[in-house]
């Protein structure tokens, strides 16, 4: 499982019964009605609870948009790590991986909206605040990336760095498609990766 902040992971943690109830309840919520127009007694509402109980879960908004998104990415690394299954060979699924993370990103239900309705709220969390986010889509990418590094014949490598390197170009194609990479020709985009991004790997970056 992909490591996000200690904070995140506590909320993350929490008992699924009504944990899990309360996060999609305030992504549904955000859905319908986006971030600003959505208050905490219409989440608590569709969760079955009082106020009072959601704010002892999550003390502010904020806080609960944090964990839905957060969760959101750990959606994407369940789902990119499914698709990548069938797929034989690590360097070949890493290819994978990279091209899964741009198509995920770009065709999510929630960030298409938020970034058509609110961009001035959206932006600052895949861009500034893009931390916790990028710290999930890093782990996942780190650990197939320190197996390749152990299991196959290839140079000692910094499996964060790239790691970092890839995370944070899927996020920036995801968010800015326009421009000769390719992001919506699939295999255009896989081309591009082992052209590009494998030989950090096959040559690596200490």
């Amino acid at each position: 499982m992909p490591t996000v902040p200690p904070m995140l992971q506590r909320i993350l943690d929490k008992p699924v019964a009504d944990g899990e109830k309360l996060l999609e309840s305030a992504l549904s919520a955000f859905l319908d009605f986006g971030i600003k127009r959505t208050s905490m007694g219409e989440i608590a509402r569709r969760a079955g609870i009082s106020p009072a109980t959601l704010y002892r879960r999550f003390e502010s908004k904020n806080e609960l948009v944090e964990a839905v998104s957060v969760r959101e990415a750990q959606r994407f690394v369940a789902m990119i790590d499914k698709q990548v299954q069938a797929v034989t060979g690590t360097e070949d699924q890493l290819v994978e991986i990279f091209v899964a993370f741009i198509t995920a990103i770009a065709n999510n239900e929630l960030l298409r909206r938020l970034l058509r309705t609110e961009p001035d709220l959206i932006l600052p969390r895949l861009t500034t605040e893009a931390g916790p986010i990028l710290a999930v889509g890093r782990g996942y990418l780190a650990e197939k990336l320190r197996e390749l590094r152990d299991s196959e014949n290839t140079h000692e490598f910094d499996a964060e760095l790239v790691a970092e390197i890839m995370a944070r170009l899927a996020l920036s194609l995801a968010l800015t498609p326009d421009g000769p990479i390719p992001v919506a020709d699939r295999e255009a985009a896989r081309d591009f990766a082992r052209r590009t991004l494998l030989p950090m790997v096959t040559y690596g970056i200490r």
